[in-house]
């Protein structure tokens, strides 16, 4: 099967047009080692080996940081796959569109020197010409972000097609804009995070000014939010759930904040969850009065006509 990613090449995509002309992706992150013959299938035995060489380079960094740039890249020299398709900022609002044609190579005083070779096609995509829900996933925080979900609307951009703005990845919602009210609610959460009760206490992780702490990846999937305690002394982990929530959740989550516990937490932090959807039941009230680190929110969406 093939996947699409989106990849960022340095910092505001500074490397992008060197990328193009060179025919290939990569990255950094302060590793300075060959890594052929050390990138395992399982990004988290990577993770296990680099995250302490990576802080040993950064000791000003966080094992939130460490875990956010191994876990990139491992994607970038090994989970990507050949064949896969890379969209690449390049700083001036559309992206470069390749296919990934080599294994991993390593070149050790050249910029971005972890590398995958590309072939890049010689149309570029516009983010005008996208529809919101890709525009806000390939717009995404971090150096690497899997959207194959958009795997049908960016082969139409591919082929020279210009599909509607507002499309639906899930054949089950007949109302594209239903879908696109759904998928809005997390960036609406994150926007307006500082005035919800969470902020109050919490905020979204950042590392050097970025939002990363919205879709971080752990090993059993995305986190929707993590965040932190303005002391520093507590992780949050955010699940949100659009419409009502099953106890199903409550195991979910707890994966998450187990994740967070044994490999992201300093040492003296606390973790604990909060799950937002629009309505609970009784399944999931008698999950959470045995979990006394998750607390349970109901969000409301309110939309009003007004006629002239």
């Amino acid at each position: 099967m093939k996947n699409y990613y989106r990849i960022m090449l340095g910092r505001k995509s500074i490397y992008a047009e060197e990328c193009y002309k060179g025919n290939f992706i990569g990255c950094d992150f302060d590793i300075a080692t060959d890594l052929t013959g050390q990138l395992p299938e399982n990004w988290r035995e990577f993770n296990q080996k680099f995250i302490p060489v990576y802080l040993a380079n950064r000791p000003d960094k966080s094992k939130i940081a460490a875990g956010l740039a191994c876990g990139s890249l491992h994607t970038i020299a090994k989970g990507i796959k050949l064949g896969d398709i890379v969209l690449c900022p390049n700083g001036s609002g559309s992206y470069f569109v390749g296919e990934v044609i080599e294994n991993y190579s390593y070149h050790p005083g050249e910029i971005l020197p972890h590398r995958r070779a590309v072939r890049w096609h010689s149309e570029h995509i516009e983010r005008t010409e996208m529809s919101e829900s890709l525009q806000n996933s390939s717009g995404s925080i971090g150096t690497v972000s899997n959207i194959t979900k958009y795997a049908e609307e960016i082969e139409l951009h591919i082929a020279g097609h210009h599909p509607p703005t507002l499309t639906s990845s899930d054949e089950t919602i007949e109302d594209p804009s239903e879908f696109a009210l759904e998928k809005h609610l997390e960036d609406f959460l994150v926007q307006n995070w500082k005035q919800t009760e969470l902020g109050k206490t919490y905020d979204i992780y950042e590392e050097e000014g970025e939002l990363v702490g919205q879709q971080y990846p752990s090993d059993t999937g995305a986190i929707d939010i993590l965040a932190i305690s303005k002391d520093k002394k507590k992780l949050l982990v955010v699940e949100l759930k659009k419409g009502r929530a099953s106890d199903y959740v409550v195991g979910q989550i707890q994966r998450y904040m187990g994740y967070v516990l044994e490999e992201l937490a300093e040492d003296g932090q606390e973790v604990c969850g909060v799950i937002i959807a629009l309505e609970d039941d009784i399944r999931i009230r008698r999950a959470l009065a045995v979990a006394k680190n998750i607390d349970f929110y109901r969000y409301q969406v309110s939309f009003k006509l007004f006629k002239n």
